[in-house]
């Protein structure tokens, strides 16, 4: 039984289990925390030793570009670089800024009120042991309050408390996001339909997922494909090249959907404990465009490197497809790490999205300053709304639900109608 993932719970072990959560030491009910423009909030500062054993957090309709305009970033044991640092959706499986539901052993998104955007439960479940600190913040790199017209964050930071560090071939939780758009196709032509198969016994231009130094473990793997051209794109075999191998890698697969435990090309979205395809937008009605993801979770089977790994996919059969990749590994290792690649900025960082919904998003954007001050007021200290923000908030909701239903041009002339309503000393 102490062999099993579950023996810990057989055992009783002299640890103190504490939170550090966003619970209003007032004693009133502003259970939640505001993220301004531009700020950093720091979630946890723990002293150890000890280990984080669940993240949760929830905002009320949020932005949807939340999800990769804010940066989550832990660091263990006073190093100088964070050990992950990923845009918040991404790092909770979040991909593209596209929420779907799903459970699985690792991450968890679950359902609030209204949609499947409008309010979530994001959970965490990796454990992240720490010998002396811990310390977790999320900088808003945005121009708007982070949390949409609410502006608030809730969240719930669970560990232990040990009497003693953790032993000393310990490894530590590390994250790390990328982003490639790749725009060359083959010989300068984006391909859209699949041509005679051509050999890669290189890798060399394959997506990079990740590249670490060191000794450790990959524990889980998130890739985002937003398939730009259409049709099946998932030929792609990864090959992960361990401890300084040449041709061929150490692990070399035979296609995208054989990663993430799915069978041929798979049209419907799934979930599973350790793996699954959990988003497939099949964008405008037609089979596999748009926004893909796919997690897989390496509990049972880790892929250990003891000097260095380089994870890489095929983007198409030989890379022979131009879309957008982005990922998000998760991995233990032994410190020190090896420094992440520098984080995009915030423009490349975001997602394709269609015209219409930058220019609605644009004004969105202007209103959020304006009304998340008035809007937490009301609701928490019972203050009357201005009579500007009352008149024009029933548009205001019915513009959210038009932006979610991806109708942009209504949603930016609903949101230029209230913008237009705010006092000039307002703006």
């Amino acid at each position: 039984m102490l062999g099993t993932p579950f023996g810990q719970l057989t055992q009783v072990r002299a640890a103190r289990s504490r939170r550090c959560s966003s619970w209003d030491q007032t004693g009133r009910n502003e259970d939640c925390v505001p993220i301004p423009p531009g700020e950093t909030l720091i979630l946890a500062d723990v002293q150890g030793p000890g280990v984080i054993t669940h993240i949760y957090f929830t905002m009320i309709g949020p932005d949807p570009m939340d999800y990769r305009d804010a940066i989550i970033r832990m660091y263990w044991d006073d190093e100088e670089t964070p050990s992950v640092e990923v845009p918040l959706g991404d790092f909770f499986c979040i991909s593209n800024c596209t929420v779907r539901h799903f459970s699985s052993l690792m991450m968890t998104v679950n359902p609030g009120s209204g949609d499947n955007s409008e309010n979530n439960g994001l959970n965490c479940y990796f454990p992240m042991p720490f010998a002396s600190r811990a310390r977790i913040e999320i900088e808003n790199q945005s121009i708007r309050y982070f949390g949409g017209n609410f502006g608030r964050l809730w969240y719930h930071i669970d560990y232990e408390v040990h009497d003693a560090p953790p032993p000393p071939d310990t490894a530590r939780f590390h994250a790390q996001w990328r982003r490639t758009k790749y725009a060359d196709g083959v010989n300068g032509e984006p391909r859209t339909h699949r041509g005679p198969f051509v050999p890669n016994l290189t890798g060399e231009n394959n997506y990079v997922m990740l590249e670490a130094a060191g000794q450790g473990h990959i524990a889980g793997l998130l890739l985002g494909i937003d398939n730009l051209q259409g049709g099946w794109y998932g030929e792609g075999d990864d090959m992960i090249f361990i401890d300084g191998d040449t041709w061929p890698p150490s692990l070399h697969g035979t296609g995208t959907e054989e990663v993430f435990g799915g069978g041929a090309c798979p049209d419907k979205e799934y979930a599973g404990v350790h793996s699954g395809f959990h988003l497939i937008e099949d964008l405008d009605g037609e089979r596999f465009k748009g926004k893909n993801a796919m997690y897989r979770w390496y509990v049972n089977d880790p892929i250990r490197f003891r000097q260095a790994i380089k994870m890489t996919i095929e983007h198409g059969h030989a890379n022979d497809y131009s879309n957008d990749y982005s990922s998000v590994v998760y991995w233990y290792q032994i410190e020190p790490h090896a420094p992440f690649p520098a984080l995009l900025p915030l423009e490349e960082r975001r997602p394709v999205m269609p015209k219409g919904f930058q220019e609605a998003h644009t004004v969105m954007e202007k209103l959020s300053p304006l009304i998340v001050p008035y809007y937490v007021k009301s609701v928490f200290d019972g203050d009357p709304l201005p009579e500007w923000i009352a008149e024009t908030k029933p548009k205001a909701r019915e513009a959210l639900a038009h932006m979610r239903n991806k109708e942009y041009a209504d949603a930016e002339r609903l949101f230029n109608q209230i913008l237009s309503k705010a006092p000039k000393n307002e703006e």
